[in-house]
């Protein structure tokens, strides 16, 4: 039914539809679900290449036969291997543990919207711990924040397009150092070592933005 859980005959719908090459968003019309939901499901379950609709349905399963949801750590962070990993995974890519645990929650929840006060409460940190970590997230990309007019509280959002943006933000920056060691190159110049040097990276770093940005804007429809 639509808004429960999924079923076997869903995941082998998924399987199907990202194995045309369908959009999320296209396999949750024909599934009548919401697009963060099928997301959602294929990233806790191989991600679009390695999803196998037999193996995700045995993990819901078990997951399901331990209890869930889980209950919460003694610290607060969200119970399960999943989870975990995700975090530690988040960590090693470089976001500081707090904010990791932040991303994570946001994006294991139904509809991918937390307060702060439920981020607060959920992971049993400091409302200024949550303050610094969203902030973060959302100056990278990796969420949105969205004003609540009648509680007059924020609402950070990680929707489907979240990785696209997170990826022109961070390819932004990246551009900008390229073109800090072009300048660079010029100041020694270009017949010397370092400016020689400093040429090679501007140059190469300019390139593989460029090819990153082509493929994300490519493949942005895979999100919806």
């Amino acid at each position: 039914m639509p808004g429960g859980r999924l079923t076997q005959q869903d995941r082998r719908r998924i399987a199907t539809g990202l194995g045309d090459g369908l959009s999320y968003a296209e396999i949750a019309r024909r599934l009548d679900r919401p697009t963060s939901t099928i997301s959602r499901e294929v990233a806790r379950n191989g991600g679009p290449g390695g999803y196998r609709p037999q193996l995700a349905h045995q993990a819901t399963v078990q997951r399901a036969q331990r209890g869930t949801p889980a209950p919460p750590r003694a610290d607060g962070a969200p119970s399960g291997a999943t989870e975990e990993e995700l975090i530690e995974l988040a960590v090693r890519t470089g976001l500081p543990r707090m904010t990791a645990r932040v991303h994570v929650d946001l994006l294991l929840s139904e509809d991918g919207r937390r307060t702060a006060a439920e981020l607060t409460r959920r992971l049993k940190v400091s409302p200024a711990s949550v303050s610094v970590a969203v902030n973060y997230l959302v100056e990278h990309g990796y969420v949105r924040r969205e004003r609540d007019p009648q509680r007059r509280r924020d609402i950070y959002v990680v929707d489907d397009d979240a990785w696209y943006h997170s990826i022109v933000i961070s390819s932004r920056q990246t551009l900008e150092s390229a073109q800090a060691a072009m300048a660079a190159a010029e100041t020694f110049g270009l017949d010397t070592p370092v400016g020689q040097r400093l040429a090679k990276v501007g140059a190469f770093l300019e390139q593989v933005i460029e090819d990153m940005m082509e493929s994300a804007d490519r493949w942005r429809t895979l999100l919806g």
